[in-house]
């Protein structure tokens, strides 16, 4: 029976094809049914070795990434959107594994890996297994978060032991055979189906048609769902108040939460934490004055932002009035990707010979869609966030009535799960 949580979620897939429109690779006999998956023969490494160092160089590199697509997310949303760089950053390191030469310089350059390779895919691991890890005493139906890798190969493509090593002991990926060169739209519609069981049918498409064709050998598939209760529940039938729209004035259902959030600023700013059920994550909302967002979205910096992040204090109980929001994004990032700094990978000077050693594959599609919605119980993809606030006697109040950038943050790692921006609640 279909669980009916409310969830948050988010993927990305990757389609590598053939340079130039033709495949050289030797055919081999098909061992396999399509819907058969195979394993390396190693296993996941469950206690990886990552230094404090590199964990810290890891969580910088991954902010710095955030912020690059927040960047270049922007001027191509006129409104709300919402993105998973952790879904993002790990679908691309799975293809990373595979890369060679300058085209592993453009990806990891404008990926922001500066970890060699293999302390690189130790520290996404390390990230999964914390991910996953359930906080003491919260139950699934309160928090979880779910991350799951999948690659699908052509039948008869070869790929190397090591790449598929690598990807079994850092991503707990196993690879599904499809035959993608005679019956492309049954190999998508299998990919899309396990993006949509994974996500509780929350993403019943990731792949749209035409994105996967005869060409195509190679898919990666990442999907990362999440479901979190407020610590403390916002109050139930709160009244609707104004929103500061950029377009103009809107009124929205706004939530209100006695003594449920944190609340801090700096200058031209204020910021909230809403923890969730189990303290593992929060969401933190960052409210630029009125009249100032554009300004302050195009002047943010790694420092600036990183800064604002950890400056939550500990505890604190606070009134919060936040509105309401639900909204989804769809995205390509070939473009976007491109523009930051990595072309090589969708051109046919691309090289992925760690994948199967030869210069034969190139980047087909990398899309990329995120739903999230926020209510009085919590976040969820149908309508479900949290805000926890605690007051002692006369507390700080901050009231959301503008647009406002929002971060859900694991906090032990710093990874950003999602993020986006709220510009119209109404939409």
């Amino acid at each position: 029976m279909r669980r009916t949580l409310k969830v948050l979620v988010l993927l990305i897939g990757v389609s590598l094809s053939g340079c130039g429109g033709s495949d050289d690779s030797p055919p081999l006999e098909k061992q396999r049914p399509p819907e058969y998956e195979l394993l390396s023969n190693k296993a996941r490494v469950t206690a990886p070795v990552v230094s404090s160092d590199d964990a810290a160089t890891f969580a910088n590199d991954n902010l710095d990434f955030s912020l690059d697509l927040y960047l270049a997310l922007r001027p191509r949303n006129s409104g709300n959107f919402v993105f998973s760089q952790t879904s993002i950053s790990t679908a691309l390191a799975m293809l990373y594994a595979g890369a060679s030469s300058s085209t592993a310089a453009q990806m990891s350059d404008t990926l922001h890996f500066t970890l060699p390779a293999a302390r690189l895919h130790a520290a996404f691991n390390t990230l999964d297994l914390a991910l996953t890890t359930p906080p003491p005493g919260a139950s699934p139906a309160a928090f979880r978060v779910q991350v799951a890798n999948s690659i699908w190969l052509q039948d008869g493509f070869t790929v190397l032991p090591a790449y598929l090593d690598t990807l079994a002991e850092n991503y707990g990926s196993g690879l599904f055979v499809e035959d993608f060169s005679t019956t492309p739209e049954p190999a998508r519609d299998a990919i899309n189906q396990w993006v949509a069981d994974r996500t509780e049918g929350q993403i019943p498409s990731l792949f749209p048609q035409g994105s996967i064709d005869t060409l195509t050998r190679l898919v990666l598939a990442n999907a990362v769902f999440f479901h979190g209760d407020w610590k403390v529940p916002f109050m139930k039938d709160s009244p609707s108040r104004v929103f500061h729209a950029l377009t103009g004035d809107v009124s929205v259902p706004t939530m209100h939460g006695s003594s449920n959030a944190w609340i801090w600023n700096g200058t031209g700013w204020n910021a909230a934490a809403i923890d969730y059920v189990g303290d593992a994550a929060a969401m933190i909302i960052v409210v630029p004055d009125a009249g100032t967002f554009a300004a302050f979205e195009a002047g943010l910096t790694v420092e600036s932002l990183s800064a604002i992040l950890a400056g939550a204090p500990p505890s604190g109980g606070a009134d919060l009035y936040m509105p309401r929001f639900k909204f989804s994004t769809d995205v390509g990032l070939n473009d976007i990707l491109s523009a930051l700094g990595m072309p090589e990978a969708f051109g046919d000077q691309a090289d992925f010979s760690g994948i199967d050693g030869a210069r034969d594959l190139r980047v087909q599609a990398i899309v990329h869609k995120a739903i999230i919605a926020v209510d009085e119980k919590g976040t969820t993809a149908s309508a479900a966030t949290g805000v926890s606030v605690g007051i002692v006697s006369a507390p700080p109040t901050l009231v959301v009535d503008r647009p406002f950038l929002f971060f859900v943050r694991h906090k032990s790692t710093g990874a950003i799960l999602f993020q986006g921006r709220v510009v119209d609640p109404s939409r």
